[in-house]
């Protein structure tokens, strides 16, 4: 006879680094709290759900994997919930994603603007549901995009409607590909699953910091690509959106391609699409400016963070590479890392000509020898004179600085810690033990920094980075390097949306993702495209 089973999730397990069988090693510490708490341990299944390292006690023995374990058990004679919650034991009740339809027919195909997570994940979503949508990418599909990338990488000429930030992927396919977030959806889960269907690691159900890597995301993405079309779905590359209509109650989406009649158009554009943002503005759309940062990249030896993190046994295979986040809000401003790139290369992200703009990226393996990090200080639309316009244009005049402190050919602007925070420019021709990974390597400008960025930035990253050198050991090291400008850690802005998450009055225009401000990441990102497309879902009959 079959006995109904429960899932219970076990938190703060700890195991050893050097376990020579970490699954033995589980188990038995799963037996071990189970019996603390009174509950039989036969039969059981567990999985591990999520791996974190604790590195506080360095030395010998002192760091530790904390592990998460899901079991599952029969639902016989459980304690109480005090008992439970005593030994960081907890039943999982499962929400699984709810699909309703409604009763309006579906008469055009729905539209989707824009190949990042949320356009990516929407499309899916609608395509698997029979609704055969059609989506539309500015950029390339990813070879045809990364071969255009890694020629301007080259030293050859910027595309502005194919690079980093746009094309299939959207901006997350040149980066770490992080999965880490700050929202606690239940639909995050299902975002990570999906992924490890089309391609990713197992290892992003478990990590407590899930990345993928650029090299392996691009597979991710072609794949998720490949179903959508599969399904019925419809996917126009160099297909830029140029205006929207609305016309008896159906949205008209006006491209370079030509025009496309829509029951329903999910807005997913990305964070650098200023030409759209443009166009929606004069459409009479309510947008908003929102809080954004701005900063630079930061370098150093991966082998220096690994010590810093973990001392002796930097360098230990069951450690990886070193990962940091750090963050100060003593001052008037936040100032944080973002964006951290263990073994990465800083990328040259512009996507507009006569702009300097950096990221990070890296591939799963993250072997590269240097780390890197965006260290960015909070912005607010006060600064900009309240407007979104005046963001856009704050954006793009430090990307313009940039660009011409560099010589004007794309090659950015650095300068050592040590002479950034002696608030000097040094006569160094080249950088010391700290090379440079951006693009032109040793034909980068060594210029003042003070020269580029704004006065209140400049001071903050002064204020802030001997503070988290204190937190990380080296962080401020004099031969740590600073580029800039990183600018597109966020749209300034926010396309202004109601509770049926269509656009404030512009009906069946959804905005979604981090372009519509509304996502900070991958993850994010994916989860408010799914929202999206569900609440199409629910509004038009199958």
């Amino acid at each position: 006879m079959k006995h109904e089973t429960v899932e219970l999730l076990i938190s703060d397990l700890r195991i050893g680094i050097d376990e020579t069988d970490e699954t033995a090693a589980l188990e038995a510490a799963v037996r071990k709290r189970l019996q603390k708490a009174g509950i039989r341990t036969r039969p059981l299944t567990c999985r591990l759900y999520k791996r974190s390292i604790d590195a506080r006690r360095r030395g010998g023995e002192g760091i530790v994997f904390v592990c998460q374990v899901m079991v599952v058990l029969p639902a016989l004679n459980l304690p109480s919930a005090q008992r439970l919650k005593d030994e960081k034991i907890t039943p999982v009740d499962r929400e699984p994603m709810v699909i309703t339809r409604g009763k309006t027919p579906l008469r055009h195909a729905p539209v989707v603007v824009g190949m990042g997570p949320a356009g990516l994940f929407a499309a899916l979503l609608l395509a698997e549901q029979g609704c055969s949508p059609i989506l539309l990418e500015r950029g390339d599909p990813v070879a045809e995009r990364a071969a255009r990338v890694e020629a301007f990488l080259r030293g050859g000429d910027l595309d502005p409607e194919s690079n980093v930030q746009f094309g299939a992927g959207g901006a997350g396919t040149f980066s770490d590909g992080k999965l880490v977030t700050r929202i606690h959806d239940p639909l995050c889960r299902y975002v990570l699953e999906r992924f490890r269907e089309f391609g990713a690691p197992e290892e992003i159900l478990w990590r407590a910091k899930p990345h993928i890597g650029t090299d392996l995301l691009r597979e991710v993405v072609s794949n998720m690509a490949e179903k959508i079309i599969s399904l019925g779905g419809t996917i126009r590359y160099r297909c830029r959106l140029e205006d929207i209509r609305c016309e008896a109650g159906e949205v008209v989406a006006v491209t370079n391609c030509g025009d496309i009649r829509t029951s329903a158009l999910i807005l997913a554009p990305g964070h650098s699409a200023r030409d759209t943002y443009a166009m929606l503005m004069a459409r009479g759309f309510a947008i908003a400016p929102k809080p954004f940062s701005v900063g630079v990249r930061i370098e150093h030896l991966q082998a220096d963070i690994d010590r810093a993190l973990f001392g002796d046994l930097a360098g230990h295979p069951a450690l990886g590479r070193g990962e940091y986040a750090l963050s100060d809000t003593t001052g008037e401003r936040g100032v944080y890392t973002f964006c951290m790139c263990p073994g990465g290369e800083v990328i040259a992200a512009a996507s507009e000509e006569g702009g300097v703009v950096v990221n990070g990226m890296s591939a799963h393996a993250r072997d590269g020898r240097n780390a890197n990090s965006a260290v960015a200080v909070s912005v607010q639309p006060e600064d900009c004179g309240g407007t979104v316009e005046g963001a856009i244009a704050f954006q793009r005049r430090l990307e313009q600085t940039a660009f011409r402190a560099g010589g004007g050919d794309y090659s950015v602007p650095l300068q050592t810690a040590g002479d950034f925070l002696a608030g000097k420019q040094s006569g160094l021709c080249e950088p010391g033990r700290v090379q440079p990974t951006y693009m032109y390597g040793l034909k980068n400008q060594i210029v003042s920094l003070d020269t580029v960025l704004p006065d209140f930035v400049c001071a903050s990253l002064r204020r802030s980075l001997p503070l988290m050198g204190r937190r990380l050991r080296g962080f401020d090291a004099p031969d740590a390097l600073l580029s800039g400008v990183e600018t597109r850690t966020s749209a300034p802005l926010r396309i202004l949306r109601g509770d049926n998450l269509q656009a404030i009055g512009h009906p069946f225009v959804y905005p979604a993702g981090e372009g519509a401000g509304y996502a900070g990441g991958i993850t994010s990102a994916a989860v408010d495209g799914l929202r999206t497309a569900l609440a199409i879902l629910a509004a038009f009959a199958p």
